[in-house]
């Protein structure tokens, strides 16, 4: 709904949550040895952002020693790969080609694939698994060949809908669209690589968003 101005204004934060996630992604980043990070938690039902923090940090009430790096809301404006998390949009693709079901085996072996001059591979030899199983072990072996058999414009198709490349709407200024190529001709290498989250670029909200099609 269109803001109007001199209307009553809430936020959909909740300052419990708020405060949860600053201190877990803190301990996250600790754990990681990471420079930066960011969390985003939404509601599953109406996709309402509860909490949204990021770290370097700062406190609004002190801005005196307060660095560029800690104004950004990287949850927004920062982009990167997503890798296997958006396997589960490529298993979307093939359920919806019809070609697949969820108990559909796939042969995994011998725990790799190549594509091409690129070699792609599982961490062990899953041998032949279902469809189930290519997103609980995450394997790229299985990803490749389901990527493969699709058409790639079904492919990108389901990762649009789901709001990759394209503003979320935040209204907030620096706010990234992200980045999904529209190959007009995809080598092999380059589909298999989309398929488990390479050469497309998205925000941690985006991602976050995508996800609640799926809660």
């Amino acid at each position: 709904t269109p803001a109007r101005p001199g209307r009553p204004l809430e936020l959909s934060l909740d300052l419990r949550m708020q405060y949860l996630a600053h201190r877990e992604l803190r301990k996250a980043i600790d754990a990681a040895g990471a420079e930066s990070g960011s969390l985003v938690l939404l509601d599953a039902r109406t996709s309402e952002v509860r909490a949204m923090v990021n770290h370097p940090s700062y406190n609004p009430n002190n801005r005196e020693s307060v660095g560029s790096q800690a104004l950004r809301n990287r949850a927004i404006t920062d982009l990167f790969a997503p890798g296997s998390t958006v396997k589960s949009f490529t298993v979307i693709a093939a359920l919806e080609s019809g070609k697949y079901r969820p108990d559909t085996l796939i042969d995994t072996s011998p725990g790799y694939i190549r594509v091409g001059r690129k070699t792609f591979t599982d961490k062990h030899n899953l041998g032949l698994i279902p469809l189930t199983t290519v997103i609980t072990k995450s394997s790229q072996v299985g990803t490749t060949k389901i990527a493969l058999s699709l058409e790639q414009d079904k492919l990108r198709d389901v990762f649009q809908r789901a709001g990759f490349g394209a503003t979320v709407g935040t209204g907030f200024p620096g706010e990234s669209v992200g980045i999904l190529p529209d190959f007009k001709r995809w080598s092999d290498v380059a589909r298999a690589n989309f398929a488990f989250g390479y050469g497309l670029s998205v925000t941690p909200l985006q991602l976050a968003r995508s996800y609640v099609m799926l809660a």
